[in-house]
């Protein structure tokens, strides 16, 4: 039988308040309700010390705190570990904690940090040649609280404070948009991470880009683009047929007025196929638009997912350090990203619930 009392986690603080004086109780209730949930991550009324026995006894009875629960969890030999979260109707995705030193090579500030890469739907619509989870098709999008509750059980597990949340696991962040930005915001309110220290990456969504800047999102935006020329980027992900790279860019840079926020844009580069002097030349171009940053991703197999097309003949360009070299030459910020958890199929691309964890 369907559990019908409220789930809390995932409402904003105003909407604890609406909740608590719909019942009967006092509005700082909801504050108090807010703290326990995000700030100390109770998973439980019971373990709400400072309620009194009386309203935890009616919380009982109307509401409760369902969270994904972990499963499953896979330890890759770099200390990078895949969380497998089953969700309230049985469905799965994955979160990955990544550890400081797996982070990016040479930057000395990622060290101190520890990431957290939260998954938005249960599996994705956009079928990127080279992303494992478009191969699982599209189930449906997660709810803020599920969103949240990968933060708080991957903080349990590595047994200390996530300081970065990138939004770059499993679906679109940004066809979810409602419970993502929800989500950033109870984030940053209730968890106390910077939202500067949260990242969304979209393969492309230009309406929602607009939609950010005009929300005065806080967050970081990060453009997941493969190539500056059309043809190429349509050929590695399909969205570029609906938002080809001028109305990108158009929508990047409408963001860029808008908040003052670098945008960063993220590349794998490909043997044959996005890796040659012209490519190299048109991505000096586009990058130079608005003040941006280009993240270098490593090219991690996804043959277990038995991808079709183009994406299982894709392999990593030999030429990647040597682009990343010319890319600073032409006076760009350019940072390569470390091949995290690959040897556990948790890195860039490659989450799509094979063999995703070990149980706990």
């Amino acid at each position: 039988m369907a559990d019908r009392r409220t789930n809390l986690l995932g409402m904003t603080r105003e909407e604890l308040t609406a909740f608590v004086r719909g019942i009967g109780e006092s509005a700082y209730r909801g504050g108090q309700l807010y703290r326990w949930l995000y700030a100390r991550g109770a998973s439980s009324f019971d373990g709400m010390t400072d309620l009194a026995r009386n309203f935890r006894a009616t919380l009982g009875e109307v509401a409760r705190v369902s969270a994904p629960e972990a499963v499953g969890r896979r330890r890759s030999a770099d200390g990078t570990v895949k969380l497998l979260f089953a969700l309230g109707d049985g469905l799965k995705v994955e979160s990955v904690i990544i550890p400081p030193a797996a982070a990016f090579r040479g930057d000395a500030g990622e060290q101190n940090r520890l990431t957290l890469c939260v998954s938005t739907q249960v599996g994705c619509p956009l079928d990127c040649a080279f992303c494992a989870t478009g191969t699982m098709g599209f189930t449906r999008n997660l709810t803020a609280g599920e969103i949240v509750g990968q933060v708080i059980a991957a903080s349990r597990e590595a047994e200390r404070n996530i300081t970065n949340v990138v939004f770059m696991g499993m679906g679109e962040p940004l066809l979810n948009y409602e419970a993502t930005m929800k989500a950033a915001a109870i984030l940053t309110d209730g968890c106390g991470i910077s939202a500067r220290r949260m990242t969304i990456s979209t393969a492309g969504r230009a309406d929602r880009i607009r939609r950010m800047a005009d929300d005065g999102a806080r967050v970081k935006l990060a453009v997941s683009l493969h190539s500056a020329v059309d043809a190429t980027r349509t050929r590695l992900m399909p969205i570029n047929r609906k938002y080809p790279l001028p109305v990108l860019m158009e929508a990047v840079e409408y963001y860029y007025r808008k908040t003052r926020q670098r945008v960063t844009y993220e590349v794998i580069f490909f043997e044959g196929v996005n890796d040659a002097a012209e490519d190299v030349r048109r991505l000096v171009a586009l990058a130079r638009r608005v003040p941006s940053k280009i993240n270098i991703i490593p090219f991690h197999a996804i043959g277990f997912a038995h991808p079709g097309g183009l994406g299982a003949t894709l392999r990593p360009s030999p030429r990647m350090e040597a682009i990343a070299g010319e890319l600073r030459a032409a006076r760009l910020r350019v940072m390569v990203r470390m091949s995290a958890g690959e040897d556990i199929d948790a890195a860039c691309g490659q989450l799509a619930l094979s063999g995703s964890a070990s149980p706990p």
